[in-house]
Parts: C-alpha cells; structure tokens; sequence
C-alpha cells in the first residue's frame, strides 16, 4: 500500500530559550528535524511532507539539501495540530493510501515501530492507528481510556479527565497512521469550540469512533522512543539516549569503543569490524570507516573516508577527504576538502592539506601546507614546506613528482613542476619547473664577515642604553 508521511515542524519552541527554531538544534551532528525525515522515508513514505512555520524559509533552507524532493506545507498561523496536518493536504493532492503523522521533534521513533504500527492497521482494518506509551508521571498528556477487555474506548485530555481517569498512566504519543480519505474527510469536520479555539489531531480519533470504525492502538515499552525535546535539558537526554543507541549498534558489530559515552557517532556514519576508538572522538556525516583503523583521542572526522588499517592519531581533523589504505594521520593534522592521502602515506603534526593528492608511501611529516597539489609516490616533503597556490585571485596547481626530494623550508610558487627524482636544497624558493633528477637551490648565497658579530652587539647596546637615556 501506498504510504506518504507529515512531518510536522512549525513550532517555535518557546521553552528552549533560543533564537534558533527549535527543529534546527543539533542531534547527533545534524539538525533535529533531519531524524524523523529519514525515519519516514526508510519505511517508504513519498511523499515526505514537511509543515513549516515559525523561521519556514531558514528551516526549508536548511533541509532542502540534504533531502531532494521533500515537499512542504506552511502553517502561517499556530491553530494547533489538526490545522498543521490541514497545510499539509495540498502537497497530498492526489495521493492515496496511509499517512504517517510525526513530530520533527520527536527524533528517537524507530523503523521497526512504524512498521508494526501499520501491522496494527492491517489486523483492525479500520482508518486510523496510534501510538501509545506508559509515563510513571503522566501530567499534561490524553489518558487511554479502555474497557474490561482492553479495548481502545477514547482519548480523554487530562483537563478534562476525573481524578479516577487521571490514575491512568498509558497515554497518547500522538503519532498516528491515518487513511488518506479519512483523513481528508475528518479534516474537513474538525472544531475549534475549545478555550485555545484551536483544531486538534486527538480529535481524529473521536470522528473515527462516532463514525463507527474501530481505532488501532500500538504501545511502545520505551517511552522515550516517542519524548519529544521541549527543553534544552530535554534535548540534551534524547542525545545521549541516541548516542547510546548508535554505539551499542557499533559495538555489536565488532568496534571497539573505549568509552562509548564520549565517543560521538552521527547516524549515517560506517565504521568496520576490528577499529578501535579512543574517547572524545565525533564522527558526522557520511563518513565511512574500514576495518582495523585506530582513532585516537581527539579526532573529529566529518564526511571523511578511510581504508582498513588507517591510523589517526590525536586531535587531527579530516573534512570530506580520504585516506587509504595504511596511511598515518597526525597528531594534530588537518584534512580538508578534496585532501586524498593514499596507501602507506603519513602525514605528520601540523600538517595541513587541501585539495592535494598525496602518493602513495609519500611523507610530510612536520609543519607543512600543501594545497592545490599533486604529490607522487615516495616522495618525501621536508618540515616548513608550503605550496603558495593562491595570489589574491586564482588557485594554482603545484605538481610534484615521485620519489622527489623536498628539503625543509622549502616554498614552492605555483604554478610549477618538479619532476621524478628531483632534489630540492632547503630553504629554496621554487618559481620555475625542476627537472627529473634535477638538484634545485633557489636562496640568496650566504656571506660570513669575520669577527662582526662582537662589534654588532656593542652596537646594539649602546642604542639600547640611548634609548633608555631619553625615556628616563
């Protein structure tokens, strides 16, 4: 059967004290609202429909790029749940079949829950299914109401509950998955004859009932699956319970974690069998890590690749680049954008690369930035090398070739070339093309005066002393 998804995002989170819409902090390295998107479109909903309102242009901004084809709906106005859903009807135009409602700050549901609540669905036939949970302090949320024999009654709201029905610990998680007719339909007869004078989803279900159609319940053991983050401290808890989640998975399958509680892994990051991570690492993005690596203290890798074997050493940073097979990184290296180290390369502290292929077996182990670079195998970059790629207008391509030889303090103007087994004196300016096996010096000759040294230093303290003369 067909399945579509509303995501509903347009609150403004008043209680997280913060500029910022609250779906746009952070969980896991990505912004919240980014969890239940995947989520929905995991179980195969498309459409996916976002409603938007409070900060709509910077949320549909910000999510736009990471999801292609994402639809949205505008709620200018905050009349409440049902009227949300009701922005989202013309993006479904023309859709038939079931509709997942969520919340985009509910970012812990998983797959396997929305599958089983369609399963719901399926054994009630009816047009509507819900999620609920069990609170050990259930103030604010509609209690579930059944019979005797367990069965769905109503959703009663807690201010319009007794006290008997306040006892009640199950309540509603307000996620729902509704037939797309119904829901048109029951849209459509939604009041706002309440004290909010606001449309509410809850009373979907009550239509459901008077219509005669049995309503499906799903309960959720954990309820933290389905805790939305209100507060910041509230976000805070949902991060570490995620945390824990994609740890715990990492783990089963044959990482090594030191610490899994300061160890941050974002949710579409890879990691293989047999690497070991040190405490304090963060992994983001769609990173993806071989087998066998070592990531020591302080790495923060994002969009970044690695081959099996690799070794990262303390507080290097690597940014949508790559290292092979057997490289060395660090400490304190940087990897930035396009960066390419390749098979049994190193690259030592301080180091810094950007948009350079580094050969394999090649070395630069000390001090040194390469940019706009092409550096063949076995070629060896000494401590205080820099390539000067950029004039203030354009970017040029410094092209090493292998087995090169680059001494220490060595700047390379590009454009230029270096040919195979070419050698390098340290200290050299290089502005024009080295030849293969060629020696290159390229600094001011030094001059020696004999015994000059003495008199420069009786120089320099009588200005010394003149100076401090006239101050005092």
């Amino acid at each position: 059967m067909a399945l579509a998804s509303v995501i509903l995002a347009a609150g403004q989170g008043t209680r997280m004290k913060s500029e910022r819409a609250k779906v746009l902090h952070e969980l896991s390295g990505e912004p919240m609202v980014h969890h239940p998107i995947r989520l929905a479109r995991s179980v195969g909903a498309d459409p996916v429909v976002l409603v938007i309102g409070h900060q709509a242009e910077q949320v549909q901004k910000t999510v736009e790029p990471a999801f292609p084809g994402l639809r949205f709906g505008l709620q200018s106005e905050q009349k409440g749940t049902g009227h949300a859903v009701m922005q989202a009807l013309p993006a479904l135009e023309g859709f038939h079949g079931r509709v997942l409602i969520l919340y985009g700050d509910v970012p812990l549901l998983r797959a396997e829950t929305l599958k089983a609540l369609g399963g719901v669905l399926d054994e009630t036939k009816g047009p509507l299914a819900l999620i609920t949970t069990r609170l050990s302090q259930p103030k604010g949320y509609g209690r579930i109401v059944r019979d005797e024999a367990h069965h769905f009654l109503k959703i009663v709201e807690e201010k319009d509950a007794s006290p008997e029905i306040r006892q009640i610990t199950e309540v509603n998680a307000g996620i729902y998955s509704v037939d797309s007719e119904f829901l048109r339909s029951a849209l459509s007869r939604l009041k706002n004859d309440n004290a909010q004078k606001e449309y509410y989803l809850t009373d979907l279900v009550a239509i459901a009932k008077a219509d005669g159609h049995s309503v499906g319940t799903l309960l959720v053991d954990d309820p933290t699956e389905v805790k939305g983050a209100n507060t910041q401290a509230e976000l805070a808890e949902l991060a570490a319970t995620l945390r824990r989640r994609i740890n715990l998975g990492h783990l089963e399958r044959g990482v090594t974690m030191i610490d899994p509680e300061r160890t941050y892994v974002g949710t579409e990051v890879e990691i293989g069998a047999d690497t070991v991570i040190q405490p304090n690492v963060h992994l983001g993005g769609r990173t993806k890590i071989g087998r066998g690596c070592t990531l020591d203290t302080g790495v923060v890798i994002q969009n970044g690749i690695l081959g099996d074997r690799v070794t990262v050493r303390p507080y290097t940073v690597i940014e949508d680049a790559q290292a092979d097979r057997g490289a060395i990184l660090g400490p304190f290296a940087r990897l930035r954008p396009g960066a390419v180290v390749m098979d049994e390369a190193h690259v030592g502290n301080f180091v810094e690369l950007k948009k350079t292929r580094l050969g394999k077996g090649a070395k630069a182990n000390h001090l040194a930035y390469l940019g706009d670079a092409e550096i063949g195998a076995g070629t060896n970059v000494g401590a205080g090398t820099i390539t000067c790629n950029y004039d203030g207008y354009g970017k040029y391509l410094t092209e090493i070739g292998e087995g090169v030889f680059i001494g220490s303090n060595s700047t390379l103007v590009a454009p230029v070339q270096i040919g195979d087994q070419a050698y390098v004196a340290a200290g050299s300016v290089i502005t024009d093309q080295v030849a293969e096996a060629d020696l290159a010096f390229g600094r001011a000759r030094q001059v020696n005066k004999s015994g000059r040294a003495k008199a420069l230093r009786a120089e320099a303290m009588e200005k010394a002393k003149a100076a401090k003369g006239k101050k005092g």
